[in-house]
């Protein structure tokens, strides 16, 4: 009786492999935008009690100019991600990054994204005459001078 073989052919498997191959590359480059994506988010995470000590600064004020004390209220937290967290005199927040652990975004120094607390829809906070009121929302995306790209930034960044 005749026993047919089972199995694939030379030519199958390298077929087989080929595709394998095309697909890891296509799917290697968006797996390090995500890589970096999930790691700007936790850029912002750590700046959440920053936000809030900010915020409750400037809200919970007696007098209007709390320029002075706004670069204060933030202390530094770092992590594997972040290697600073500041605020100025008007309480925008700049969170940088670590480089090494970000690596893959355009430039070593692009690493950094920055909050910006807003009185109304589009009105920045001025920390000398805004004391004692309210802050509306934040405005997040790459800070000025180094920001991070915005293909790396979270939606919740993009989106403000």
């Amino acid at each position: 009786m005749y026993t047919r073989q089972q199995g694939l052919t030379l030519i199958e498997l390298m077929i087989v492999i080929a595709i394998i191959g095309i697909l890891g590359a296509l799917a290697l480059p968006a797996y390090q935008d995500y890589s970096i994506r999930a790691k700007a988010s936790e850029m912002l995470l750590a700046a959440g009690g920053c936000k809030t000590a900010v915020n409750e600064a400037i809200s919970s004020a007696s007098q209007a100019d709390v320029s002075a004390t706004l670069p204060k209220v933030c202390e530094s937290q770092t992590s594997q991600y972040v290697i600073q967290i500041s605020a100025d005199a008007n309480g925008v927040i700049t969170v940088v990054g670590n480089h090494e652990a970000l690596r893959g975004s355009t430039s070593a120094s692009a690493n950094s994204i920055s909050l910006t607390p807003l009185q109304t829809a589009s009105t920045p906070v001025s920390g000398s005459t805004d004391g004692g009121k309210p802050i509306a929302s934040w405005r997040c995306g790459p800070s000025t001078s180094n920001g991070l790209p915005l293909k790396y930034l979270p939606a919740s960044c993009k989106a403000s």
